[in-house]
């Protein structure tokens, strides 16, 4: 029979070593999962370290084993380019960092004697293996659990790209029944031998039984009677099938996988249809990161993280922004959760054909590894993938991604995610089944209202394409607090303004295939210095530690749950100056009656958002919120002044790198006049590729579309400041400025005048034309 066993404990570790041992080195002891970025990867000094590191341990076989036995080692996740030696031969070499591999060992290890396994992991920015560049950490490390698998010489198989060896196809059919075709292959397959597949329901009564002849692959196709389907969060209601590989009286091998039976569409007019019931998908992005871990996360945590998202109410997760662990993937299935699982083409495209085989063979592991689980429904094939540049040959690579899905998995829909400035004409919006949006309209640019006044244009331009957002947010930081929340404030409060817009207008368009927001948790990316924190993006309903839900995660729980609850907001901003105060109150019920020190305040009827007005404060106020038989209660205290720790001030406006708006009012004659240009000079009449050809004018550019955009740094992860411009070169390398900043315009909503585009390009001139050309 197969055994599995753990090899997660008893590592030794060195950072930036890739010459192998012959023996276990005296070296830093640690356990899987592991990684070398937990802190450095998110204390925003974007310098996280990349590099090979080696991991070294012994392990010893069990005893009295079959000499025959086959032995494998199994690995769940190494970031990102992964070498392994047994005894010091090199047995794997794994380009990507979220997939399992395994490697045959058999023949290299001793069954009497001590085995030498070290792994070489390393996060080396490479232009074979994706991501490229994007707006997260790339933690390295052997960070997913380690296994040893014994099996006998004819087996289930193990070594195609890391699937599970059992594959289950399934679907309703008419008068409540449902087929199901479970497949499997052989290694090694006597004449004699047959493979029993049985079928369980969910209290563990065998439904259905097959036996049949081994061989290279095995195919039972079944009917079931009164199938029971997987049903969504309403209903998750799974199976279980169970294939045995017999000889004579002896089984030799065993697998189980759980399978969910579910039919689904997406209808352009109407939206998602789960089982033909019509189903809005409302949910979340998740990164698989926390605070001082990193991605090194336990099973409980994993599982922890689905717990948060059932309680918010969301019925899916866009798991960005490649393959996670199957930990996870396995409670969702429990949970009902419908997934969007993708790879990490994300940002940038690589030119290196090695790159784009890489796409391919990450997809293949994505689809093969998870291909029984229920809670997938769509794989997405891409992330903003034109920020790096758009052309020709990257339509021609997306389509090829498409079509791969299509050929190894026909039962599900692909899908990708546009940068907002994707026009909506683009030949991009038809190259998968349905697609999605990421907007940020409200935040970086642009104002709230401009998220449905883009959506129902879309709508109305392609009434035959299933659209949905896959990323909307804004930054939301705890410390910050106000009364008169604005865009990029960073304060809980405009956080919490911006989601009750969005949750309204998303409810009210059920044809939107799906939702996810941007994001639900907090995630490390160490270019990042954002409202004062560094090393990650603050974009999350909750923080990166999990220890705090922040104001924002209640108005979706109100829209998307029934269990009556009420949730007082703004309670960190607990210091009020004034006499009086307003009270937000976000609830599911349909009325609330506000408590100040135990008397009767106000009572409202409304719908999601409860605002008391002119609640009067003094030196210790109790406020009480209360709907049947559901509370919550919170401390104000009145002070003198406005506490002035609740307020964000960047400290690069006192520097001097303003806004382009205050740009536009300043009074200095030289920037406001109309300029000769010198050509022996740089100036805004060059190219924007010419411009960034030189360090000099490459820097003025810089300055002045990251402080348009209201960011200090580039997203990148990698790629840096150097990444980003390299990006604009390849998107518009033969534009001008005006041009750029016109299209920046349009995509955020933030049109400048003639009169303010003339005062951008005298400032820009200005500074170009004191920097001579060669």
């Amino acid at each position: 029979m197969r055994t599995v066993l753990s090899l997660n404990n008893g590592w030794v570790f060195k950072k930036n070593e890739t010459a192998v041992p012959d023996h276990v080195p005296a070296w830093r002891p640690v356990n899987i999962p592991h990684t070398w970025n937990a802190y450095d990867g998110q204390d925003g000094k974007s310098n996280y370290f990349t590099g090979p590191c080696m991991y070294v341990r012994e392990f010893w076989l069990p005893d009295a084993i079959d000499p025959e036995t086959r032995v494998y080692v199994e690995f769940m996740g190494v970031a990102s380019v992964a070498t392994a030696y047994v005894n010091g031969t090199q047995v794997a070499f794994h380009k990507g960092g979220f997939g399992a591999f395994r490697a045959d060992v058999t023949g290299l290890v001793h069954f009497d004697a001590p085995n030498l396994l070290c792994v070489c992991a390393d996060n080396t920015n490479r232009t074979d293996v994706y991501p490229q560049s994007a707006d997260f950490t790339f933690y390295g490390g052997m960070y997913r659990d380690v296994n040893l698998v014994l099996v006998a010489p004819s087996h289930f198989s193990l070594d195609y790209h890391g699937a599970p060896g059992v594959a289950v196809t399934s679907a309703p059919g008419e008068n409540g029944t449902a087929s199901v075709k479970v497949q499997t292959w052989v290694e090694n397959a006597d004449p004699a031998d047959f493979v029993e597949v049985t079928l369980l329901a969910k209290c563990g009564c065998t439904v259905a039984v097959q036996n049949l002849p081994a061989a290279a692959e095995v195919t039972a196709d079944f009917t079931l009677q009164n199938a029971h389907l997987w049903q969504g969060v309403e209903d998750p209601y799974l199976y279980t099938a169970v294939v045995r590989l017999v000889r004579r009286n002896e089984v030799l091998d065993e697998l189980s996988t759980r399978f969910g039976i579910r039919e689904f569409h997406v209808d352009p007019q109407k939206g998602f249809y789960l089982n033909g019931k019509l189903t809005p998908l409302r949910g979340v992005c998740r990164h698989q990161d926390r605070l001082g871990k990193g991605n090194a996360l336990s099973k409980e945590e994993h599982r922890d993280d689905v717990r948060m998202i059932t309680e918010l109410g969301a019925n899916t997760i866009r798991l960005a922004h490649y393959q996670h662990n199957q930990y996870f993937y396995d409670a969702c299935d429990e949970a009902g959760l419908v997934i969007w699982a993708e790879i990490p083409f994300i940002s940038v495209y690589s030119k290196d054909p090695a790159g784009h085989e890489n796409c391919r063979s990450q997809m293949t592991e994505l689809i093969y590894q998870n291909y029984n689980h229920p809670c997938i429904c769509f794989w997405g094939i891409s992330n903003e993938i034109t920020i790096g540049g758009d052309s020709d040959e990257l339509v021609e690579k997306l389509h090829d991604l498409n079509d791969l899905v299509h050929q190894l998995d026909p039962t599900r829909l692909t899908t990708m995610a546009h940068v907002s400035m994707v026009p909506m004409d683009s030949v991009h919006n038809q190259i998968t089944d349905v697609l999605s949006y990421n907007h940020y309209f409200g935040w970086y640019g642009g104002e709230l209202k401009d998220n449905e006044a883009w959506l129902d244009a879309f709508h109305k331009m392609h009434p035959d394409r299933a659209m949905g957002i896959s990323e909307y947010g804004c930054e939301g930081i705890i410390a910050y607090h106000t009364d008169a929340p604005k865009r990029r404030d960073y304060s809980e409060e405009y956080q919490a303004v911006y989601h009750e817009h969005l949750a309204k207008v998303i409810h009210e368009r059920p044809w939107i295939w799906a939702t996810h927001l941007w994001n639900m948790f907090d995630f490390g990316c160490d270019a990042r210095d954002e409202g004062g924190v560094q090393g990650r993006n603050n974009k999350g309903l909750v923080t990166l530690d999990r220890k705090i839900k922040k104001d924002a995660y209640y108005i979706y729980k109100a829209y998307w749950t029934t269990a009556p609850f009420v949730h007082i907001c703004s309670k960190r901003y607990a210091l009020r100056a004034g006499e009086t105060m307003t009270v937000k109150v976000y609830s599911n019920c349909s009325d609330v009656t506000l408590l100040v020190n135990g008397e009767k305040f106000a009572a409202l009827n409304g719908d999601k958002v409860f605002v008391f007005e002119n609640v009067p404060l003094s030196a210790t106020v109790e406020v009480q919120a209360v709907s049947g038989d559901v509370s919550d209660t919170a401390l104000f205290h009145q002070v003198a002044e406005p506490h002035k720790e609740y307020f964000y001030e960047d400290p690069t406006a006192a520097a001097g790198a303003a806004t382009v708006k205050n740009w536009f009012e300043t009074t200095d004659p030289e920037l406001m006049r109309d300029m000769e240009i010198d050509p022996a000079f740089y100036s805004t009449r060059d190219p924007i590729g010419v411009l960034l050809d030189n360090p000099e004018s490459a820097v003025v550019l810089g300055e002045l579309l990251g402080s348009f955009a209201g960011q200090k740094k580039s997203g990148g992860a990698t790629a840096g400041a150097g990444g980003m411009m390299g990006m604009l070169k390849n998107m518009f390398g033969n534009s001008t400025i005006d041009k750029l900043l016109g299209m920046m315009g349009t995509m955020t909503g933030t049109n400048m005048t003639d009169e303010e585009m003339q005062k951008v390009m005298n400032y820009a001139n200005t500074k170009l034309q004191k920097i001579r050309k060669a």
